[in-house]
């Protein structure tokens, strides 16, 4: 018997070890089939991507480490510092969740409301990313 088995589109090549050293399958998935370009479409292909640019993320968390690295030498300065940077992060995030919302609704709103074009694919797949947002969220 084979260690690779297949089922509903994904491929297991058999357990893998984990950050821990525990064994987790190593699950590949099978591309979906190619659907037209649509605004639901442009919404799903962001709707797993970075919240903010790497770039960006990097900068703030490195607001953090200098906040925390100069606690030693000057505390309230140091909490101060990492205050700010986490209203910083804070606003970033609720400005790239507006944004990510506001491409969400237009996938499924025309400028006058609801479009009543949208078919009821189109409809799950903006339903779907709406979830895959909100979990996001719900995890942080």
């Amino acid at each position: 018997m084979s260690d690779v088995t297949r089922s509903s589109g994904s491929v297991s090549a058999g357990p893998v070890p984990g950050a821990r050293g525990e064994t987790t399958p190593d699950t590949v998935r099978a591309p979906e089939p190619h659907r037209p370009a649509t605004a639901a479409t442009a919404a799903e292909d962001t709707a797993g991507a970075r919240l903010l640019p790497q770039e960006e993320s990097g900068k703030l968390g490195q607001r953090l480490h200098h906040a925390v690295a100069g606690f030693v030498d000057e505390p309230r300065a140091a909490v101060e510092e990492a205050d700010q940077a986490l209203e910083e992060i804070a606003a970033r995030l609720t400005d790239a969740v507006h944004r990510r919302r506001h491409i969400l609704r237009a996938s499924w709103q025309g400028a006058d409301g609801p479009a009543a074009t949208t078919d009821t694919e189109q409809l799950r797949l903006v339903l779907r990313d709406y979830r895959a947002l909100a979990d996001r969220l719900l995890r942080i």
